[in-house]
């Protein structure tokens, strides 16, 4: 968050040019359009339709797509999240507008579908060929009215251009909305639209134009409209709650907000479906299908971060919108009437999503309030969607559950982007169910039958996508399930719930497992993706394309080469756990009998039965991975590995140490880290709270080393760690009185006063460092209560420090957790045992002192209301 001083770091870089520039002239082409219609009384129709919706889709949604994932990158709440809606909503008008040249209202829908769909075609609705457009734009207009709205107030928390650039965008997509219905409206949106030019480009400019130049020509992104702290309520039945930071992970923003907004999307779109507003859910299918791909998004960066739940949440959430609006495409667009109820209720498939669902509620209950409400909504909308409820029913159910659904995502998408931008707890989300532990007992009751659960290192329990692989494919498979009377219905529903989880998503899951060389990485999930694929093509749509077994020899042969490949996957599995290795042991039997349906002798019953145990292990793999993976703890066994991978033993001696082990109760200890310090290495130092990586001030170099071993953002500055305030007071530095006097009470103890920045570092012995650390306005001094620290910055002079851990990872309470975890990395660690704290700093913004003023911005281990009362009792005694 910016202070009222200086620029917002995070707007210091490209992706805010490119996602400003892109919403400005997308805006620009939606405007000639509008503007050439109202001048000329003709609207564009046609090839005029279709080419604006390629531009659009290329600049509003692929550039403006890029510049939301490199804001993710940078840590940007904000852009990462409004960039990315903001792309799937001009992919989407942009698809809209190539649908709209391609289905003209002119033409006759008989004509239509002809075109669409061959006469002798069984499977077609000669009513619903022609798609409603104008009705889907509404609904899909509309949902982003109220997201768009949202993020422009929550962009006022920031800076003072991006609410202008949003606002404009919530005003444009209601009069565009409006002029669907009539054409005045559209005139109205042009001048929006002209806004949205005009503010992009002084945005970008801004951007771009750094320094003197930005500072005071073009201001740009300078004062937020209103802190987001304001937000905060003292008052609240949950005060202790209110403004507590929270636990962060700088690597990369924050993606809850864009997985509710999407939450948010979709479901209005079906409730528009639903109470019959739209006669068919052709356009609607493009608007959530690209909805739901930008949620995966929010999936994807969860998992950058290391967050499982997240990860799987939205993942799930985005294969359900992709499946229920492709079911919902194909019943409405493709099938007669007639057909729906013999087919729908043969499906089964729902049943996993409904299973999955209750796991994430039982595996969110020891969160907020807001997210076990907003997975027992979900619960509900798999519920129903089940397609044994008559269709009578049906489509009311699921339009009510729709809407409450959209509302509470509505609600989070709030909550969570203001909490991530102000990094505390500012909008209520409710109170912890259950605590942790107790729902770690809960989980590890069948563990503890045999064995007690024991912290293990997550490359030993379950890797983050394991959960996805077990869900993917339990989908799959139980949406496979059907017997040899089958009738054509069931064929086209089923084709979207087996292709869209157990090929699409299970790609996804594969691009997961290359990701930092994860245990099976995509070896299985592409081998069954493929599987999956193959199955779709010859099994449903074979059937309705005409291929019989007469014509099936490569399918034939293909799944010899399956089952000769999955052989390999179940030796990899007894090399993983028992859960992985039974899995493949019926994938093996279940492609057995994919070979005896291309040579026409299928035994049914048994396809079904090894289907269905197939889902049941991947539903026990689903939820002992979640659990495993969220608490780092086998609470729930997967088994032992059955093959192990042999290992010369004969030199029993212990590996030597990846650097230099020191201890800091030998004279000894400190010179050699002091040494190593002063040659321009990095070492891990013990502080009066957690371990630090320190650096000499005299090896600017050094300093640099340090943001590529913790892989830190460049924009977050570094602090100084001196003895004792005497080593300041000698750099003379041109402090109030105030400030000293503060100083001496709070120094030596586990707060970081940022002050200032002036020649007088140089005298302190920074020099050389200068630039490298703090900003180019500030510098964060610590002076540690801890005795080793403080004789290791008299033998070398100041520090540069920061915690000692990856980015965005939990702070190191140990020396061993420093060697483990950045060991290879650096040049030695001064081993002093447990921490005294379990958290850092408490970090003190004292720039405006002297005007009576301190923030707190990091409520570390020393309570940010005691550092109040001191601030207020010096302040009282200079009075």
């Amino acid at each position: 968050m910016a202070s009222a001083d200086e620029f917002a770091a995070m707007f210091y870089g490209e992706p805010g040019v490119l996602g400003l520039l892109a919403n400005g002239i997308s805006a620009f082409l939606v405007l000639l359009q509008n503007f050439n219609g109202a001048q000329t009384g003709v609207p564009s129709q046609g090839v005029e339709h279709i080419l604006a919706g390629v531009q659009l889709i290329l600049i509003g949604g692929v550039t403006q797509l890029l510049a939301g994932l490199l804001s993710f990158r940078k840590y940007d709440h904000l852009s990462g999240t409004s960039f990315i809606a903001f792309a799937a909503l001009w992919g989407s008008y942009g698809s809209t507008r190539i649908v709209l040249g391609a289905f003209p209202p002119s033409i006759n829908s008989t004509n239509t579908t002809d075109q669409l769909y061959p006469a002798n075609s069984t499977f077609r609705n000669t009513e619903l060929a022609t798609p409603p457009i104008g009705q889907s734009a509404i609904a899909g207009l509309i949902a982003y009215i109220s997201v768009s709205f949202i993020l422009a107030f929550c962009s006022a928390t920031v800076n003072y251009i991006m609410p202008f650039v949003f606002g404009a965008i919530t005003l444009t997509l209601i009069f565009e909305a409006v002029g669907l219905v009539g054409g005045w409206a559209l005139v109205v949106s042009g001048v929006l639209e002209l806004v949205i030019l005009m503010c992009g480009l002084y945005g970008a400019a801004a951007l771009l134009l750094k320094g003197v130049t930005q500072r005071y020509i073009l201001k740009g992104f300078g004062n937020p409209l209103f802190d987001v702290l304001l937000l905060g309520t003292a008052n609240n039945s949950n005060s202790q709650k209110i403004g507590e930071e929270k636990k962060k992970n700088t690597q990369y923003a924050e993606p809850m907000a864009l997985g509710y907004l999407c939450d948010t999307i979709s479901p209005f779109i079906f409730a528009f479906f639903c109470f019959g507003y739209l006669p068919s859910f052709f356009v609607g299918t493009i608007w959530v299908t690209i909805n739901a791909f930008s949620q995966l998004f929010s999936s994807y960066y969860a998992y950058l971060r290391k967050d499982v739940y997240h990860t799987t949440k939205f993942c799930l959430h985005s294969t359900y919108w992709l499946v229920k609006s492709w079911e919902e495409f194909v019943l409405s667009v493709l099938i007669d009437r007639e057909g729906v109820v013999s087919g729908r209720e043969r499906m089964v498939g729902d049943w996993f999503f409904l299973a999955t669902a209750i796991v994430l509620c039982l595996m969110s209950l020891n969160m907020d309030v807001l997210e076990v409400a907003h997975n027992l909504l979900f619960l509900l909308l798999t519920v129903s969607t089940i397609s044994q409820i008559p269709l009578g029913g049906y489509y009311i159910f699921f339009g009510v559950i729709c809407s409450l659904f959209t509302a509470l995502s509505l609600y989070g998408t709030f909550a969570r982007l203001i909490n991530s931008i102000g990094e505390k707890t500012l909008i209520p989300v409710g109170v912890q169910p259950l605590s942790t532990e107790k729902l770690q007992d809960v989980l590890g009751l069948i563990k503890r039958c045999w064995v007690k659960p024991q912290d293990l290192p997550r490359s030993t329990v379950t890797q983050l996508p394991d959960a996805l692989f077990y869900v993917t494919n339990g989908i799959a498979a139980l949406s496979a399930i059907h017997s040899q009377d089958v009738h054509p219905t069931f064929l086209h529903l089923t084709i979207p719930w087996v292709l869209i989880p157990g090929a699409i998503i299970q790609v996804y899951v594969s691009r997961l497992g290359i990701q930092k060389g994860r245990r099976f990485g995509p070896i299985i999930p592409s081998c069954y993706a493929a599987i999956w694929a193959t199955w779709t093509w010859y099994r449903f749509a074979g059937v309705l394309l005409g291929i019989s077994t007469d014509f099936a020899g490569g399918f034939t042969a293909g799944a010899v080469a399956f089952l000769v490949l999955n052989g390999f996957l179940m030796l990899i599995g007894a090399y993983v756990n028992v859960v992985l290795l039974l899995l493949t042991l019926v994938m093996e039997v279940i492609v057995v009998c994919f070979l005896l349906s291309t040579l026409g002798r299928l035994p049914y019953q048994l396809e079904i039965a090894m289907l269905a145990i197939f889902s049941l292990i991947c539903l026990y793999g689903t939820l002992a991975s979640l659990a495993n993976s969220i608490f780092r703890k086998e609470l729930l066994p997967l088994g032992p590995p059955l093959l192990k991978a042999t290992q010369e033993k004969a030199d029993k001696t212990p590996p030597p140490p990846p650097c230099s082990i020191a201890t800091s109760r030998k004279t000894s200890g400190l010179l050699s880290i002091s040494k190593l310090l002063d040659a321009g290495g990095v070492c891990g130092v013990p502080t009066d709270t957690v371990y630090a990586l320190a650096a000499s001030c005299k090896h600017p170099q050094a300093i640099e080393k340090i943001y590529n071993i913790k892989d830190r953002p460049q924009e977050k500055p570094i602090c100084i760690c001196i003895s004792n305030l005497e080593q300041l007071s000698t750099a003379k530095p041109p402090f109030s009185p105030l400030l000293w006097e503060f100083m001496r009470n709070v120094y030596p103890g586990g707060i970081s006063c940022i002050v200032k920045k002036g020649e007088w570092l140089n005298k302190l012995g920074v020099g050389p460092a200068y630039d490298r650390v703090g900003t180019k306005e500030s510098i964060m001094i610590r002076v540690p209560d801890h005795t080793v620290t403080a004789h290791l910055c008299n033998m070398t002079g100041p520090l540069a420090i920061t915690s000692a851990n990856p980015s965005g990872e939990p702070d190191s309470t140990h020396h061993d957790m420093v060697i483990t975890r950045l060991g290879h990395k650096i040049s030695g660690v001064l081993c002093d045992g447990e921490s005294n704290e379990a958290v850092g700093s408490t970090v003190v913004n004292c720039l405006k002192i002297d005007e009576g003023t301190i923030t707190i911005i990091r409520e570390g281990c020393f309570p940010a209301a005691q550092v109040r009362h001191i601030f207020e009792k010096v302040k009282n005694s200079m009075e």
